[in-house]
């Protein structure tokens, strides 16, 4: 049986969080919600809820990802897999399921939740979103032959290969970031379909204008560096 560990990161997801958890696979051994200076119900909630805390005073999106990597990496027994999972309801956690499947049965070390047009709920992605996605996996295709059609944050990962791809970015690159450097290291990957909903509550970052912006010119800047390397 494979070790599994989920984090998500989560930002005054109050109204959310609790539904989140409840509906992850009992397979997973440990359910870690990173709160990103969340000033709502969010940490009580997730306590109540049954997953590991953790409170991360940095803002972004990435510095929330990498405090519960952190976390685990000063655990005695590491998991094998770890799952990236939003805490904003819009994924259902129950397809972790078919993340993890390729990984345990097939040996994949990384596996992107595709949000796949005819999977999608009607306004649960932003135009901006969209085209961003498009974008940015059109650029990977073109300058690193890339097979990637989405920068889904609902993923999951070998936990040997996570570590190995060093990850920096502590903001609206993370996602991309983690593909640019799957790709560069020569991970094996793969994407599955999954159902996308609207989220419960407002977007931080496609919600608003000022973040639309961060991470569109965080995205391009990921791929520009690795471009030249």
């Amino acid at each position: 049986m494979k070790r599994i560990k989920v984090i998500i990161p989560a930002y005054n997801e109050e109204k959310s969080i609790a539904h989140v958890i409840f509906e992850i696979p009992e397979l997973v051994e440990e359910i870690i919600v990173v709160s990103n200076k969340s000033t709502d119900s969010t940490i009580e909630n997730a306590k109540m809820a049954g997953a590991t805390v953790l409170s991360e005073d940095r803002a972004g999106y990435g510095n929330a990802c990498l405090k519960g990597i952190n976390y685990i990496s000063l655990q005695k027994v590491k998991p094998d897999i770890v799952v990236f999972l939003d805490g904003d309801y819009s994924d259902y956690p129950e397809e972790l399921v078919k993340l993890v499947a390729p990984i345990i049965d097939n040996d994949i070390d990384f596996v992107i939740g595709a949000r796949v047009k005819h999977l999608r709920e009607d306004g649960s992605m932003t135009p901006q979103q969209i085209f961003g996605n498009w974008l940015a996996t059109f650029l990977m295709r073109c300058l690193f032959s890339s097979k990637f059609t989405d920068l889904g944050p609902f993923r999951a990962i070998k936990y040997d290969k996570l570590v190995e791809l060093q990850m920096i970015d502590k903001t609206y690159g993370w996602t991309v970031e983690m593909q640019l450097k799957a790709l560069k290291q020569g991970l094996s990957y793969i994407e599955i379909p999954v159902r996308y909903r609207k989220r419960i509550g407002v977007s931080k970052v496609s919600g608003t204008v000022r973040g639309t912006v961060m991470a569109g010119i965080k995205i391009i800047g990921w791929i520009a560096k690795y471009s030249f390397k």
